[in-house]
């Protein structure tokens, strides 16, 4: 008798612009397709030239495919001086006719489709074709728990206990959230539906998926799934599938920066880089340069013109054109640092980085698709957050896992100064009692995410669950 060939489940996967957003969404897509034989359509709202080399980068094989929907104007739509979460959903409200066209022309259709945080108005196409719904947070389990409770307190709590009182926001069996680190979103009454929005569609899904793995946030993982957790506000599953994170290495260093990382000696050098949008203010960015010269140490830093605001470059981040050297910097910064530093104007390769033997730390803003790159690479760090949910992150990263160190703020004008950068850099790169400890622990995360994406692991496990749904709906 012969044999039925089984289909292989079809995957839609829609990813906001940014390369927080896509670089996780393109990972998840290429694991589906390499480890748990799914077919993925991958559709961007891209809107920055870093997304766009992104996608002309090569897929692993066909069964994987990227989509660039159209841009859409949102100009006339949204304040230039609204938050990025609002102009982010407008965008992606924007791009959904495209997306429900390009779906419908398909000959074969979507078994699921998976959004991330700002797509999730997708899911009345997936209701439309009969797609199975998940939402991908692709950072924290932490993140997820604090937007869902918000959602279901409402926002006159969040409002006058939280931001007015700057009482901590308390999320059941969860670390609780400080006013300091808490969410921009939180900050402006006005704006804050966005933040209940988010909360309320993702617990209508199939699913939640997590850039994150069971034991590195066990405790509210646990607490996501407990059946009294908000009183069952979250009634789907939760999929921990981290850590998903760039493993492109035909992607090779500039021969400049190879040649000099080559010639120091293992784990003696700081990256350092503030994401592919991230900024720093006029004066910032001097304490930062003599921080780096007084503490000696070897760094390589990805530097941008300076801004007041600190997305100064989130929808435009580009490779750097040209080949001057900044001008913004200390005089005689690099002939006094020649010998320890060099400096790479606006961008740089960071996996490629973090990855060389010679690189021992990481200043950073704490974004978590480079959190999870450091641990991946076993690279203690420095955690400057500098807006989102990035402080959020940074309390994680010292105070849960103990793998960073945090910068204290001048009392008198709210920057970071030169005595207390040199400080950080020496405690990460120096052998000492603090800095030999975060580094132990780092190369034990590092071990415990190789050991959750392998084979029977809890999220290699999750993924083939997400499978095995899809293949269920797929010959229903």
């Amino acid at each position: 008798m012969a044999m039925t060939k089984v289909k292989k489940p079809h995957a839609a996967l829609l990813a906001s612009p940014g390369m927080g957003h896509l670089i996780p969404v393109l990972e998840l897509g290429k694991r589906m397709v390499t480890h748990h034989d799914f077919l993925v359509t991958v559709f961007v709202v891209a809107s920055d030239p870093a997304s766009t080399s992104l996608l002309n980068s090569p897929t692993p094989n066909d069964d994987l495919g990227i989509v660039a929907l159209p841009s859409v104007d949102i100009s006339g739509l949204v304040d230039p001086k609204a938050p990025l979460v609002a102009k982010l959903l407008v965008l992606m409200r924007e791009s959904l006719p495209s997306l429900r066209s390009s779906i419908a022309a398909m000959k074969c259709r979507p078994t699921a489709l998976v959004v991330d945080l700002f797509g999730t108005d997708a899911f009345a196409i997936a209701n439309e074709f009969g797609m199975l719904r998940y939402v991908f947070d692709t950072t924290t389990a932490w993140f997820l728990a604090v937007a869902l409770h918000s959602s279901s307190i409402g926002k006159n709590v969040i409002w006058e206990e939280h931001v007015k009182s700057q009482k901590p926001l308390k999320v059941p069996g969860c670390k609780s959230l400080r006013f300091e680190d808490t969410l921009e979103s939180f900050l402006n009454i006005d704006r804050f539906d966005g933040s209940q929005f988010l909360g309320t569609e993702m617990t209508k899904t199939d699913g939640i998926l997590i850039n994150t793995w069971e034991d590195l946030e066990s405790t509210t993982v646990k607490a996501l799934r407990d059946n009294n957790f908000l009183g069952r506000v979250v009634k789907v599953p939760i999929y921990p599938v981290g850590p998903l994170i760039r493993k492109d290495r035909k992607q090779v260093l500039d021969k400049e920066v190879k040649i000099w990382l080559d010639k120091q000696p293992t784990e003696s050098v700081i990256y350092v880089s503030f994401g592919s949008g991230g900024t720093l203010s006029a004066k910032q960015i001097i304490e930062l340069a003599w921080g780096l010269e007084q503490s000696r140490q070897r760094f390589i830093w990805v530097v941008r013109p300076p801004s007041e605001n600190a997305l100064g470059t989130y929808f435009t981040i580009g490779k750097n054109d040209g080949d001057g050297m900044p001008d913004y910097l200390p005089e005689g910064f690099f002939t006094r640092t020649k010998d320890i530093g060099l400096v790479i104007p606006m961008w740089a390769p960071q996996a490629q980085i973090l990855s060389h033997p010679s690189v021992g730390g990481f200043l950073s803003h704490c974004g978590w698709n480079s959190t999870l790159e450091s641990i991946l690479n076993g690279v203690p760090m420095i955690a400057w957050p500098l807006y989102a949910e990035q402080k959020m992150n940074a309390a994680l990263l010292t105070e849960e896992f103990g793998i960073a160190v945090r910068p204290k703020l001048s009392q008198t004008d709210e920057i970071v100064e030169r005595d207390e950068i040199a400080t950080m850099v020496k405690m990460i790169m120096v052998d000492n009692e603090e800095g030999h400890a975060m580094r132990t622990r780092v190369k034990e995360l590092n071990s415990s995410a190789e050991k959750a994406l392998s084979k029977g692991g809890s999220s290699y496990n999750s993924l083939s669950q997400i499978a095995k749904d899809c293949l269920q709906r797929l010959q229903a």
